[in-house]
């Protein structure tokens, strides 16, 4: 039954979103597929973050000069037409209908789309044929963990060389050559019992008298008044 010229538009609309948010597609014949294995396969490239949508190539071909696509082979497209679209691993979708393919022969390869440039299917099936994201991620992973754990190999195997060799040449000491232990002064102990220093005060100088000091001496006016009377004394005598 044809679809109406609305229905159309809505499909054309929905091509021509998914081009410009996939990274691939891949294009594929599907009418030899019943609708188990159809469910099947549209089963595995949900998984893998893929989707497939089924239109007419006139549609397939609008949407993809809308990306500027323009080199799209459709020779080898009859009646409708599965385009596989995948929006994050480029080769997800690849993979996945290329392994079905191989499984059954009801579904044919009729190219796709990558890096935005039309592909054939020979090209189709060697991207198929590469590692996918996961596993060049593992392989990257892998690579770079290997220097590492072989550097810490080498690293484990020196220092457990080394205390071999210490421990054997400790064990061909002889007794007498180990040291002595050596005991501690404990100055805290002689601290403690020293006497305690008596701390005598000192008497300013001002309260003790000197010991030199002399007697207090008369006044020289005083000694000078008592000379004349020892004078007078004498002529007195006289």
């Amino acid at each position: 039954m044809p679809i109406t010229r609305q229905k159309k538009e809505v499909l054309l609309q929905e091509l021509i979103d998914k081009f410009s948010k996939c990274n691939s597609v891949v294009f594929a014949d599907y009418r030899g597929l019943d609708v188990a294995g159809i469910s099947d396969l549209r089963k595995k490239l949900r998984e893998q973050n893929a989707e497939m949508k089924v239109a007419k190539k006139t549609l397939i071909g609008i949407a993809a000069k809308e990306q500027k696509i323009d080199n799209l082979d459709e020779s080898g497209m009859e009646g409708p037409v599965a385009a596989t679209f995948s929006y994050e691993d480029p080769l997800a979708g690849i993979k996945v209908l290329f392994n079905f393919s191989k499984q059954n022969d009801n579904l044919k390869l009729l190219g796709g789309v990558i890096d935005g440039k039309a592909v054939s299917p020979e090209v189709i099936e060697k991207y198929a044929k590469l590692p996918g994201k996961e596993e060049l991620l593992a392989k990257l992973i892998g690579s770079m963990n290997a220097p590492v754990s072989g550097f810490v190999g080498v690293l484990g195997n020196l220092i457990s060389g080394f205390v071999r060799v210490v421990s054997a040449y400790k064990d061909t000491l002889p007794a007498e050559a180990a040291p002595a232990p050596v005991k501690e002064d404990k100055p805290a102990e002689v601290a403690e019992t020293a006497a305690p220093v008596e701390v005598v005060e000192d008497t300013p100088a001002e309260d003790t008298p000197a010991e030199d000091t002399p007697a207090e001496e008369k006044p020289v006016e005083e000694v000078q008044e008592e000379a004349p009377a020892e004078d007078e004394n004498k002529e007195e005598a006289a």
